[in-house]
Protein backbone atom coordinates (compact mmCIF):
# COMPACT_ATOMS: atom_id res chain seq x y z
CA UNK A 1 0.00 0.00 0.00
CA UNK A 2 1.50 3.16 -1.23
CA UNK A 3 0.53 6.59 0.31
CA UNK A 4 0.32 9.77 -1.18
CA UNK A 5 1.84 12.78 -1.09
CA UNK A 6 2.33 14.22 2.66
CA UNK A 7 1.21 11.18 4.22
CA UNK A 8 3.19 8.75 6.39
CA UNK A 9 1.67 5.01 6.27
CA UNK A 10 0.19 5.35 10.01
CA UNK A 11 -2.03 8.09 8.46
CA UNK A 12 -2.52 6.05 5.00
CA UNK A 13 -3.40 2.90 7.22
CA UNK A 14 -5.85 4.65 9.19
CA UNK A 15 -7.89 6.34 6.77
CA UNK A 16 -7.91 3.58 4.17
CA UNK A 17 -8.96 0.82 7.73
CA UNK A 18 -6.64 -1.33 5.16
CA UNK A 19 -5.59 -3.72 7.63
CA UNK A 20 -9.58 -4.68 8.71
CA UNK A 21 -10.34 -5.49 6.35
CA UNK A 22 -6.86 -7.82 5.60
CA UNK A 23 -7.37 -9.11 8.93
CA UNK A 24 -10.87 -10.79 7.54
CA UNK A 25 -9.04 -12.54 4.80
CA UNK A 26 -5.80 -13.32 6.62
CA UNK A 27 -3.48 -11.15 4.46
CA UNK A 28 -0.21 -9.14 4.89
CA UNK A 29 -0.26 -5.60 4.45
CA UNK A 30 2.78 -3.71 4.01
CA UNK A 31 3.05 0.74 4.39
CA UNK A 32 6.67 1.13 2.79
CA UNK A 33 7.43 5.41 3.51
CA UNK A 34 9.16 7.92 1.15
CA UNK A 35 11.42 9.88 2.70
CA UNK A 36 10.95 13.47 2.60
CA UNK A 37 14.84 13.27 1.70
CA UNK A 38 13.98 11.57 -1.32
CA UNK A 39 11.14 14.07 -1.72
CA UNK A 40 10.11 16.78 0.35
CA UNK A 41 6.26 16.45 -0.02
CA UNK A 42 6.98 12.72 0.73
CA UNK A 43 5.33 12.10 -3.08
CA UNK A 44 6.63 9.03 -4.61
CA UNK A 45 8.51 10.24 -7.72
CA UNK A 46 6.35 8.45 -10.23
CA UNK A 47 6.98 11.15 -13.01
CA UNK A 48 10.78 10.79 -13.23
CA UNK A 49 12.22 8.52 -15.91
CA UNK A 50 14.71 7.09 -13.83
CA UNK A 51 11.52 5.93 -11.51
CA UNK A 52 9.39 4.22 -14.16
CA UNK A 53 12.38 1.38 -14.79
CA UNK A 54 12.53 -1.84 -13.55
CA UNK A 55 15.98 -3.04 -11.67
CA UNK A 56 16.09 1.11 -11.03
CA UNK A 57 15.14 3.84 -8.76
CA UNK A 58 12.05 3.59 -6.86
CA UNK A 59 10.28 0.52 -8.45
CA UNK A 60 13.72 -1.39 -7.28
CA UNK A 61 13.05 -0.45 -4.13
CA UNK A 62 9.39 -1.70 -3.52
CA UNK A 63 9.92 -4.86 -4.95
CA UNK A 64 13.08 -5.32 -2.93
CA UNK A 65 10.33 -4.64 0.24
CA UNK A 66 8.22 -6.86 -1.17
CA UNK A 67 10.81 -9.99 -1.95
CA UNK A 68 11.68 -9.41 1.82
CA UNK A 69 8.35 -9.54 3.34
CA UNK A 70 7.73 -12.75 0.66
CA UNK A 71 10.75 -14.17 1.98
CA UNK A 72 10.36 -13.41 6.16
CA UNK A 73 6.75 -14.38 5.99
CA UNK A 74 4.40 -17.30 4.83
CA UNK A 75 3.09 -15.37 1.59
CA UNK A 76 1.68 -17.20 -1.24
CA UNK A 77 3.78 -15.68 -4.10
CA UNK A 78 1.27 -15.73 -6.96
CA UNK A 79 -1.32 -13.42 -4.25
CA UNK A 80 0.95 -10.64 -3.88
CA UNK A 81 -0.75 -7.21 -5.01
CA UNK A 82 0.08 -3.64 -5.17
CA UNK A 83 -2.58 -0.49 -4.58
CA UNK A 84 -2.33 3.20 -4.17
CA UNK A 85 -3.64 6.74 -3.90
CA UNK A 86 -2.36 9.43 -5.71
CA UNK A 87 1.11 9.65 -6.11
CA UNK A 88 0.95 6.59 -4.66
CA UNK A 89 -1.21 4.94 -7.18
CA UNK A 90 0.62 6.16 -9.89
CA UNK A 91 3.59 4.72 -8.39
CA UNK A 92 1.66 1.53 -8.28
CA UNK A 93 0.83 1.90 -11.71
CA UNK A 94 4.93 2.37 -12.08
CA UNK A 95 5.23 -1.02 -10.15
CA UNK A 96 2.42 -3.16 -11.97
CA UNK A 97 4.61 -1.88 -15.74
CA UNK A 98 7.90 -3.08 -14.54
CA UNK A 99 7.23 -5.74 -12.52
CA UNK A 100 4.17 -7.81 -13.88
CA UNK A 101 5.89 -11.11 -12.72
CA UNK A 102 5.65 -10.73 -9.16
CA UNK A 103 2.45 -8.67 -8.80
CA UNK A 104 -1.09 -10.24 -9.88
CA UNK A 105 -2.88 -6.93 -9.63
CA UNK A 106 -2.22 -3.26 -8.88
CA UNK A 107 -5.08 -1.30 -7.39
CA UNK A 108 -5.04 2.75 -8.72
CA UNK A 109 -7.22 5.38 -6.71
CA UNK A 110 -6.61 8.77 -7.96
CA UNK A 111 -4.16 7.89 -10.03
CA UNK A 112 -2.43 8.11 -13.23
CA UNK A 113 -0.76 5.91 -15.83
CA UNK A 114 2.45 4.70 -16.39
CA UNK A 115 4.42 6.98 -18.73
CA UNK A 116 2.25 9.93 -18.60
CA UNK A 117 5.00 11.82 -17.26
CA UNK A 118 8.96 12.04 -17.55
CA UNK A 119 9.87 15.08 -15.09
CA UNK A 120 7.75 17.50 -12.79
CA UNK A 121 6.49 20.01 -15.14
CA UNK A 122 5.15 16.93 -17.48
CA UNK A 123 3.59 15.26 -14.02
CA UNK A 124 1.53 18.89 -13.90
CA UNK A 125 0.39 18.91 -16.89
CA UNK A 126 -0.97 15.23 -16.66
CA UNK A 127 -2.26 16.01 -13.30
CA UNK A 128 -4.29 19.14 -14.20
CA UNK A 129 -5.34 18.08 -17.95
CA UNK A 130 -4.94 14.67 -18.39
CA UNK A 131 -1.97 13.17 -20.50
CA UNK A 132 -1.64 15.10 -23.81
CA UNK A 133 0.40 12.28 -25.09
CA UNK A 134 -0.35 8.16 -24.71
CA UNK A 135 2.03 6.67 -22.22
CA UNK A 136 5.30 5.15 -23.24
CA UNK A 137 5.59 2.06 -24.61
CA UNK A 138 5.95 -0.92 -22.61
CA UNK A 139 9.42 -1.61 -23.93
CA UNK A 140 10.96 1.44 -22.21
CA UNK A 141 10.17 0.49 -19.07
CA UNK A 142 11.93 -2.92 -18.65
CA UNK A 143 8.42 -4.43 -19.10
CA UNK A 144 8.85 -8.27 -19.48
CA UNK A 145 6.89 -8.84 -22.81
CA UNK A 146 5.47 -12.34 -22.38
CA UNK A 147 3.69 -11.30 -19.09
CA UNK A 148 -0.26 -10.01 -19.92
CA UNK A 149 -1.10 -6.86 -18.76
CA UNK A 150 -1.81 -7.02 -15.18
CA UNK A 151 -5.39 -7.21 -13.79
CA UNK A 152 -6.19 -3.30 -12.60
CA UNK A 153 -8.70 -1.98 -10.53
CA UNK A 154 -9.03 2.04 -10.68
CA UNK A 155 -11.23 4.70 -8.64
CA UNK A 156 -11.35 8.34 -9.33
CA UNK A 157 -13.54 11.15 -8.28
CA UNK A 158 -15.56 12.75 -10.90
CA UNK A 159 -14.72 15.82 -9.28
CA UNK A 160 -11.11 15.76 -8.59
CA UNK A 161 -9.65 18.90 -8.88
CA UNK A 162 -5.73 17.54 -8.19
CA UNK A 163 -5.23 14.93 -10.69
CA UNK A 164 -7.70 15.20 -13.20
CA UNK A 165 -10.55 12.08 -13.90
CA UNK A 166 -9.46 11.39 -17.20
CA UNK A 167 -6.27 9.86 -16.11
CA UNK A 168 -8.21 7.09 -14.31
CA UNK A 169 -9.66 6.56 -18.08
CA UNK A 170 -6.04 6.48 -19.57
CA UNK A 171 -5.13 3.83 -16.96
CA UNK A 172 -7.92 1.44 -18.36
CA UNK A 173 -7.13 2.37 -21.92
CA UNK A 174 -3.33 1.74 -21.40
CA UNK A 175 -4.05 -1.71 -20.19
CA UNK A 176 -6.49 -2.46 -22.74
CA UNK A 177 -4.84 -2.15 -25.58
CA UNK A 178 -3.17 -5.34 -25.87
CA UNK A 179 -6.09 -7.40 -24.40
CA UNK A 180 -9.35 -8.01 -26.26
CA UNK A 181 -12.28 -7.80 -23.12
CA UNK A 182 -16.32 -6.89 -23.44
CA UNK A 183 -17.83 -4.35 -21.46
CA UNK A 184 -20.26 -4.44 -18.59
CA UNK A 185 -21.82 -1.04 -16.66
CA UNK A 186 -23.29 -1.03 -13.87
CA UNK A 187 -24.62 2.03 -12.01
CA UNK A 188 -25.28 2.35 -7.88
CA UNK A 189 -25.24 4.69 -4.91
CA UNK A 190 -24.46 4.80 -1.71
CA UNK A 191 -27.11 5.14 0.51
CA UNK A 192 -27.16 9.03 1.65
CA UNK A 193 -23.35 9.57 -0.09
CA UNK A 194 -21.89 9.21 -3.54
CA UNK A 195 -23.21 7.52 -6.85
CA UNK A 196 -21.18 5.91 -8.85
CA UNK A 197 -20.40 4.26 -12.31
CA UNK A 198 -18.72 0.78 -12.30
CA UNK A 199 -17.38 -0.76 -15.64
CA UNK A 200 -16.05 -4.24 -15.52
CA UNK A 201 -13.88 -5.14 -18.76
CA UNK A 202 -14.41 -9.23 -19.22
CA UNK A 203 -12.29 -11.37 -20.92
CA UNK A 204 -12.95 -14.45 -23.23
CA UNK A 205 -13.30 -16.66 -19.74
CA UNK A 206 -15.60 -14.14 -18.71
CA UNK A 207 -13.29 -12.74 -15.47
CA UNK A 208 -13.25 -9.27 -14.74
CA UNK A 209 -9.83 -8.05 -15.62
CA UNK A 210 -10.47 -4.05 -15.29
CA UNK A 211 -12.43 -2.22 -13.01
CA UNK A 212 -13.17 1.22 -13.35
CA UNK A 213 -14.84 3.15 -10.54
CA UNK A 214 -16.04 6.50 -11.41
CA UNK A 215 -17.79 7.99 -8.23
CA UNK A 216 -20.02 11.02 -8.98
CA UNK A 217 -18.88 13.78 -7.22
CA UNK A 218 -16.12 12.68 -5.45
CA UNK A 219 -12.93 14.91 -5.54
CA UNK A 220 -9.35 13.69 -4.75
CA UNK A 221 -9.56 11.28 -1.37
CA UNK A 222 -10.18 7.68 -0.51
CA UNK A 223 -13.49 6.52 -1.41
CA UNK A 224 -15.65 5.06 1.41
CA UNK A 225 -12.57 5.88 4.24
CA UNK A 226 -12.30 6.81 7.50
CA UNK A 227 -11.48 10.55 8.82
CA UNK A 228 -9.27 9.39 11.34
CA UNK A 229 -6.64 9.51 7.95
CA UNK A 230 -6.68 12.13 5.88
CA UNK A 231 -7.92 12.76 2.11
CA UNK A 232 -10.63 10.65 3.07
CA UNK A 233 -14.23 10.52 1.76
CA UNK A 234 -16.38 8.57 3.98
CA UNK A 235 -19.47 9.16 1.22
CA UNK A 236 -18.20 7.18 -1.19
CA UNK A 237 -18.12 3.26 -2.19
CA UNK A 238 -15.72 1.28 0.02
CA UNK A 239 -12.80 1.49 -1.83
CA UNK A 240 -10.83 -0.54 0.38
CA UNK A 241 -13.36 -3.43 0.30
CA UNK A 242 -13.63 -3.39 -3.34
CA UNK A 243 -9.87 -3.31 -4.18
CA UNK A 244 -9.37 -6.13 -1.76
CA UNK A 245 -11.98 -8.13 -3.37
CA UNK A 246 -10.57 -7.78 -6.90
CA UNK A 247 -6.96 -8.30 -5.63
CA UNK A 248 -8.17 -12.26 -4.02
CA UNK A 249 -9.99 -12.49 -7.49
CA UNK A 250 -6.46 -12.90 -9.38
CA UNK A 251 -3.24 -14.83 -9.02
CA UNK A 252 -0.16 -14.56 -11.14
CA UNK A 253 0.02 -18.03 -14.08
CA UNK A 254 1.64 -20.98 -13.39
CA UNK A 255 5.11 -20.62 -14.56
CA UNK A 256 5.97 -23.01 -16.97
CA UNK A 257 8.90 -25.74 -16.16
Amino acid sequence: MLHGCTQSPDDFAAGTRMNFIAEEQSCFVVYPAQRSEANQAKCWNWFRTADQQRGRGEPSLVAGITRQIMRDYSVDPKRVYVGGLSAGAAAAAVMGATYPDLYAAIGVHSGLACGTASDLPSAFVAMRLGSLAAPSGSDARGVLSERPTVPTIVFHGDRDVTVHPSNGGQILEQSIRTTSTQKQVHRGRVPGGHGYTRTIHTDAKGRGIFEHWNIHGAGHAWSGGSPAGSYTDPRGPDATKEMLRFFLEHSLPQQPG
